[in-house]
């Protein structure tokens, strides 16, 4: 019997357990009850997946969406495990026949949804099947506390009242404390062992931005990335539909996404989503836990998320694979005003929680300290240093005394008696000769142009600022005016000092990173050509089978390809994510494809480690004498053998008869076998008196190796 570690490789490709894996599974095979918090893209599958295929029986998955079920049995399947899905999407002849497989024990997983689960026809016909363990995803959903509430999911606790010998886990990327006690305590786990893995997803760049011209600001940022898909979260439908159709005149291929579509039409955008044939989907939060999409490059956020359990899982969705991503926040003062309205609106017992963590989410936004730090501190975690992944960290803010520039802006706001907006005051604070200005007679004021120092920028940046510090505040129900708090009394009179982050120092680090950026070394421009070439061999094969790409292999796998070039089965199988299966299905074709990629730039002059060998072996296959080659290549005879050598041992398929016979091979092989180790080719080629040149020792020694495989 293969043990988990085997599993792990022969199945998925992967040599060790990432943290925490190795003893969860260790936990469930013991029989024991487990709540299992990890983040999106930790690994959480793998923690039930391989109990499932160790263990005798067959493991019974909760999974909360029909589309995500179907995923995971599709890149399971590709894997070479036994998996199955039931749900409404199916007639009942497929029904029927995946249910007698449950009952023949041939099946290692099977996913379906709570409703399915607790139904009393399928309950009692789970009773008569040897059921091995309960795996629950998205187990926040039990919890009224947790972001994502679903009453059905509450029906679960039976489980453990007819099935008390069965080992649950409980698995979910988001959970606070509150929400954890609660999921233990509504699936009635018992003595569960707990197991939090570290919320830190270091690949995820986080970055928040003010939401001022938000929409050119994603345009600009989808066009520079034509090649990545990403998703747009807004707070509105129309939001979702305005942000597609501006991405679309754009000649972005974007959709929009929520709630109030058709079920066919959600269905049909988000299958174009995970076959890539579709870059943007601008979604509402309906567009959620469905996404088992793992090559997610980037997630914005146009609007202020409710709550940082929310953000932190949407972010989530981004490199799932391991690979770099990107999570950019748009937000403003007036979205924490529209979703603080929105909470009040709905009152429940959980009102006051939920505002609490609103403001949690806006201290998140405004904050200039390391956003990771403060992302992983809101879930109970350390980071002992800044993460050097986030705006804050790679573009740290100078300050300024800004005294002097808020009681500028306060003063003008108060001798304008409260009654502008930011554009209007801004306006007047640079002294613009707008003609509003004189009608009005804000010209004759003192702080008329006492602000022309700073330009339009500036005073939006350092405006922002002072409304984050609430030092005044915007009466959206009265034309967006700004209106001075008594925290701003406090600095206009001078009881109050004022730190304001400098624009100027932050523009012009973001000038330097830019251009450090665009400074690609010749090795990452062959890495990010050949990665597009493969990715393109994925898609067309994916097309042929018609599943996602990422099923074939993740970007991950795909960057560990162009990053590492493997040239021989060997090579190959060192690749992330490379099970025997896949290798079985695809090896081949990507190896075909890599190689003939090396050839090309080889022959460019791009030095690259194989590319010689190749071209040599490429000639060779061509029918070319060995003299000819290396006539053409301007190489010796000898160095044209040699590389011929090198691939015949990692395995290419080269007829060496022609340059030795069996007679020689087997001369060489008695003299070798009577020598003791280490010893050299000259050792040998003394040893035959020099009967027996160099080159075909070389191919004799050569085929020993093979032979021993």
């Amino acid at each position: 019997m293969l043990q988990p570690l085997e599993i792990l490789q022969k199945y998925f490709g992967y040599k060790s357990f990432r943290p925490q894996q190795k003893e969860i599974i260790e936990s469930i095979i013991s029989g024991k009850d487990n709540l299992v918090l990890m983040p999106t893209g930790g690994g959480k599958s793998i923690c039930y997946q391989i109990p499932a295929i160790f263990m005798k029986g067959t493991c019974i998955v909760v999974s909360p969406l029909i589309s995500l079920m179907k995923d995971q049995v599709d890149a399971l399947k590709a894997h070479g495990i036994s998996a199955e899905f039931i749900n409404s999407s199916q007639n009942h002849h497929e029904q029927n026949k995946i249910e007698q497989a449950l009952n023949q024990g041939t099946l290692n997983l099977l996913y379906v949804s709570p409703e399915k689960l607790v139904s009393d026809g399928f309950m009692n016909k789970l009773e008569r099947v040897d059921i091995n363990l309960f795996a629950i995803d998205e187990a926040h959903c039990i919890s009224s506390w947790g972001h994502d509430f679903r009453p059905e999911y509450t029906k679960l606790a039976q489980l453990k009242t007819k099935f008390s010998h069965v080992p649950v886990v409980a698995l979910t990327a988001t959970a606070d404390k509150i929400t954890r006690r609660d999921i233990t305590k509504q699936l009635a786990l018992k003595e569960p062992q707990v197991f939090i893995s570290s919320f830190d997803r270091p690949n995820i760049s986080l970055e928040a931005r003010p939401g001022q011209k938000r929409i050119e600001q994603i345009i600009q940022f989808v066009k520079e990335r034509p090649n990545k898909s990403g998703i747009i979260y807004c707070l509105s439908r129309k939001n979702t539909e305005d942000v597609s159709q501006k991405l679309q005149k754009k000649g972005v291929k974007a959709m929009c996404y929520h709630a109030g579509m058709p079920d066919g039409a959600r269905a049909g955008i988000q299958e174009e989503f995970l076959k890539d044939n579709l870059q943007v989907v601008c979604a509402t939060i309906a567009f959620g836990m469905g996404i088992d999409k793992s090559n997610v490059s980037w997630i914005i956020h146009y609007n202020l998320p409710q709550n940082v359990e929310g953000y932190y899982q949407e972010i989530g969705r981004a490199g799932r694979d391991g690979s770099p991503a990107e999570s950019v926040l748009f937000y403003s003062f007036r979205d924490y005003t529209v979703l603080r309205d929105l909470l009040s609106k709905n009152a429940s017992k959980n009102t006051e929680v939920k505002i609490s963590k609103l403001e949690r989410m806006l201290q998140f936004a405004e904050t200039q300290s390391c956003r990771r730090k403060v992302l992983l501190s809101y879930f109970g975690e350390d980071l002992a240093t800044d993460c050097g992944n986030c705006d804050v960290c790679k573009n740290p803010p100078q300050y300024i005394e800004g005294k002097i520039i808020g009681q500028k802006a306060l003063s003008a706001v108060v001798r304008m008696k409260e009654k502008v907006g930011i554009n209007l005051l801004i306006d007047v604070l640079r002294g613009s000769g707008r003609r509003e200005i004189f009608e009005r007679g804000y010209n004759t004021i003192k702080t008329y142009g006492a602000g022309r120092e700073h330009t339009n920028s500036e005073w939006q940046y350092f405006i922002q600022q002072i409304i984050n510090n609430g030092l005044c505040e915007i009466a959206y129900d009265q034309n967006n005016i700004i209106k001075l708090t008594e925290a701003g009394k406090e600095l206009l009179y001078g009881n109050r000092s004022l730190q304001l982050a400098s624009l100027a120092k932050k523009l012009e680090r973001q000038k330097e990173i830019k251009a450090a950026a665009k400074v690609k070394t010749k090795t990452q421009t062959i890495a990010d050509e050949l990665f597009e070439k493969l990715r393109g061999l994925r898609r067309r094969l994916a097309q042929a089978k018609g599943v996602p790409p990422y099923i074939i292999f993740t970007d991950k796998s795909l960057l560990d390809m162009s990053k590492n070039k493997p040239l021989t089965e060997e090579a190959m199988m060192s690749i992330q994510g490379m099970g025997e299966r896949k290798m079985h299905l695809y090896g081949d074709k990507f190896l075909n494809a890599i190689k003939e990629y090396v050839i090309e730039k080889g022959r460019d002059g791009q030095k690259i480690t194989g590319s010689t060998q190749l071209i040599s072996f490429d000639l060779y296959q061509r029918g070319i004498s060995i003299e000819d080659i290396a006539k053409e290549r301007g190489l010796t005879k000898s160095t044209i053998i040699n590389h011929l050598v090198h691939l015949f041992e990692a395995g290419e398929n080269i007829d060496i008869s022609q340059f030795l016979s069996e007679k020689e091979y087997k001369i060489v092989k008695q003299v070798v076998s009577q020598m003791q180790t280490p010893f050299k080719i000259k050792d040998v080629f003394e040893a035959l008196e020099g009967n027996i040149d160099y080159d075909k020792i070389r191919f004799a020694m050569a085929q020993m190796g093979r032979s021993k495989i």
